[in-house]
């Protein structure tokens, strides 16, 4: 005969099942969030492993060679060979004014008059003393001949007569510093004077200057004086004459350098028999140094820069993976050697053969064995010589 449960077993037995039943759902609970998270973590692998090298899409160039002239560059001031500021030495009232402004004038030619009544009138005056003392000493030289007079009255004649020419002489210069004329032949600029006006002794009545040929004034740093010398040709680009080019030689380099800065003196002239080039003008100049050399040369956008060495990406085809996306292409970064700049191009001395395909647009997202793609939109021109245009 089996004795019955107490009730103190029963309760227990009652109080043991609710919480085997949480238990059970917290179980079920984390097992199906831990299957989540692992099926989560799998999905990101498998999308991030489809995503994780796609083909870049870049643009590229061939390397070739190129003629490269060595040259120096510079910036420079065109100025009259002989340039002035006409003025009279004199002060006076403008009475004649025998020019135009801009008009082309030969040497000595008559350019303005002051007014000079009183002086020409002190001339004459002066010049009739002169004619009294001549007439004067000729009398006494014939009367010395018959003992009629003395040799000292001939005397004082011949001196009285040398300080009235003196006289003439003077007054004359006077008449002559209020008259102007072209101290030598060139174009004349505005003229800065009136009928009537009373200037004053050094005041600027005109420029004059001789423009053809014209002096163009430049300086060089000490270090290109080695391949800078007197005959050698040089180009010259004015922004006022876009796409022309202005051609002269070299005509003396000053004999000093400057202890300030370093730099020398250049001076070259330039024909200018149109008077397009005018003093003042700003020009830049290009002077052909050495023999010419040949050069790989790339756009300066192939060229990634950076404080550790330049280099470029070239494209390289993947023999191994001909099926791979892009056909292949891979890249490759190499470091190069720069040479000299010449506008939109940059010569390469090491780094990249001849006929090789270098990156010029899409570096930034590149790395090495990043598979590529080729894109056919047009480049933009690379322009050895360009020009900067206000838009």
């Amino acid at each position: 005969m089996t004795a019955s449960a107490s009730p103190l077993s029963r309760k227990r037995l009652g109080a043991t099942k609710p919480m085997a039943i949480m238990l059970a759902i917290v179980a079920v609970v984390f097992g199906l969030l831990y299957g989540f998270v692992v099926f989560r973590s799998a999905m990101i692998k498998q999308f991030l492993a489809g995503m994780a090298n796609p083909p870049q899409t870049v643009t590229v160039t061939k390397a070739a060679f190129q003629e490269w002239r060595p040259k120096r560059t510079a910036v420079g001031t065109f100025r009259a060979v002989n340039g002035s500021d006409l003025s009279l030495e004199v002060a006076g009232i403008v009475e004649k004014i025998h020019f135009q402004s801009g008009e082309q004038v030969a040497e000595g030619q008559l350019l303005l008059e002051l007014r000079k009544d009183t002086d020409t009138t002190r001339l004459a005056s002066l010049q009739a003393s002169a004619d009294l003392a001549g007439i004067t000493l000729r009398r006494d030289q014939s009367q010395l001949k018959l003992h009629a007079t003395s040799q000292a009255t001939v005397d004082t004649d011949v001196a009285n007569l040398k300080s009235a020419d003196a006289q003439v002489a003077q007054q004359e210069a006077v008449i002559a510093q209020k008259t102007l004329r072209a101290p030598f032949a060139g174009r004349l600029g505005i003229r800065s004077v009136d009928l009537g006006q009373y200037i004053g002794a050094g005041s600027v009545i005109v420029t004059l200057q001789a423009l053809d040929p014209i002096f163009l004034d430049f300086l060089l740093p000490q270090q290109a004086l080695n391949g800078v010398e007197v005959g050698q040709p040089i180009d010259a680009n004015v922004d006022a004459f876009p796409g022309k080019k202005f051609t002269g030689k070299i005509v003396a380099i000053n004999s000093k350098v400057d202890q300030a800065s370093r730099n020398v003196q250049v001076r070259a002239s330039l024909a200018n028999a149109d008077h397009k080039l005018t003093p003042g003008m700003f020009a830049e100049i290009d002077i052909v140094t050495g023999h010419p050399e040949r050069r790989i040369t790339l756009p300066q956008t192939a060229i990634v820069y950076a404080p550790f060495g330049n280099s470029v990406f070239l494209v390289q085809q993947n023999a191994a993976d001909k099926s791979a996306p892009a056909g292949g292409l891979t890249a490759q970064q190499v470091f190069v050697r720069l040479g000299a700049t010449r506008g939109d191009e940059v010569a390469v001395l090491e780094g990249v053969p001849e006929g090789a395909t270098v990156v010029t647009a899409g570096q930034v997202k590149l790395r090495n064995g990043s598979p590529l793609k080729i894109s056919d939109a047009p480049q933009p021109p690379v322009d050895p010589d360009p020009k900067p245009v206000d838009q």
